[in-house]
């Protein structure tokens, strides 16, 4: 597939041929989709960083490679690109953002500048990215997932953008509350750590430390620690209930920690983090508790909980589909 016909559909400006072409190439494969999702991303979170005047670029330039320098996860900003950023039209914009998604797999970081101060995206793509905000905020990105904001932080509130998963670190600051914007939801908080998701219509907060405030529209719930929030499209305010276990850290833990969980709930976690199918054949086997640690390779996974449950059940797996069934 060609980029530029990639670029033409997210512009709007392919033909119907085209468009059918792109549909077709999206359909086709499981690749695909996830690169399309990529540039779709980078297309989406990218036009909030449009600059409306014109900046001294080799200070920008500048700027950039002194940020990029302290930055030990991003391993290249492709200097072809980054240079022509401050110039950009939505063309180039698309065109940049598909360069990237060939050039840099782990993670990448656009940026921009204008009279007002300068604008940061920081993106992960097939690896899990950490970042250092301005304030000294860390911020862990789940795969695909991305965070825009300003440069520096000299208003009165610290304001980010979020789509996809990321664990915060905050860096405590009474007197500028730091806001993340992440889909349906508005996450205010001053100095603590907590996990957002936000995928599709729901928005998910975990909260491990301090008080974290979840709001929609006039609604809000203030979490403490051990307690979430969901955020859903079709409720008009935030939904709290106490944290139950601790499988959303896997991504900065590289393990699925399951202290006592139904086994309906880790595979409902192995569905969702390796787009696969799974069906469980009987009712009670759902109900079963596991206690133990996993790594993140499925075979591996899937190995332990056949061991654990012989008795009880048997795992087999067809391509993307997963069946758990009861033993005869």
């Amino acid at each position: 597939m060609s980029d530029d016909v990639l670029v033409k559909h997210l512009l709007g400006e392919a033909n119907e041929a085209e468009q059918q072409e792109v549909r077709e190439w999206i359909a086709a494969s499981a690749e695909n989709r996830k690169y399309y999702e990529q540039l779709r991303l980078i297309w989406e979170q990218s036009k909030h960083l449009q600059p409306t005047q014109t900046v001294d670029t080799n200070a920008a330039w500048n700027r950039l490679m002194q940020r990029v320098e302290r930055e030990e996860a991003i391993a290249t900003v492709p200097e072809n690109v980054t240079k022509r950023i401050p110039f950009w039209n939505p063309r180039m914009l698309a065109r940049a953002a598909a360069m990237l998604v060939m050039m840099v797999g782990a993670g990448w970081l656009i940026y921009t500048a204008t009279d007002n101060g300068d604008m940061m995206m920081v993106a992960s793509a097939e690896k899990v990215l950490k970042h250092t905000l301005p304030d000294g905020t860390t911020v862990t990105l789940n795969k695909h997932s991305a965070i825009s904001y300003a440069g520096h932080f000299d208003g009165e509130k610290r304001s980010v953008k979020l789509e996809g998963e990321a664990f915060f670190d905050v860096t405590p600051d009474k007197k500028r509350p730091f806001v993340i914007d992440a889909g349906n939801s508005s996450v205010t908080v001053v100095g603590t750590t907590f996990n957002v998701k936000s995928r599709k219509d729901i928005t998910e907060v975990i909260v491990e430390s301090g008080v974290v405030e979840v709001a929609k529209s006039k609604y809000f719930v203030r979490l403490k620690p051990g307690e979430r929030a969901t955020v859903s499209a079709d409720k008009d305010s935030p939904v709290a209930s106490r944290t139950t276990d601790s499988l959303y850290n896997y991504y900065r833990t590289n393990e699925f920690i399951c202290d006592g969980i139904p086994l309906s709930k880790l595979m409902a976690t192995i569905s969702e983090v390796y787009e696969v199918h799974v069906v469980i054949k009987d009712a009670h086997l759902a109900a079963l508790r596991i206690n133990t640690t996993l790594s993140t390779n499925l075979d591996e996974i899937l190995e332990v909980i056949s061991s654990t449950f012989r008795k009880q059940l048997k795992i087999e797996r067809k391509g993307k589909t997963i069946v758990v069934s009861a033993t005869q």
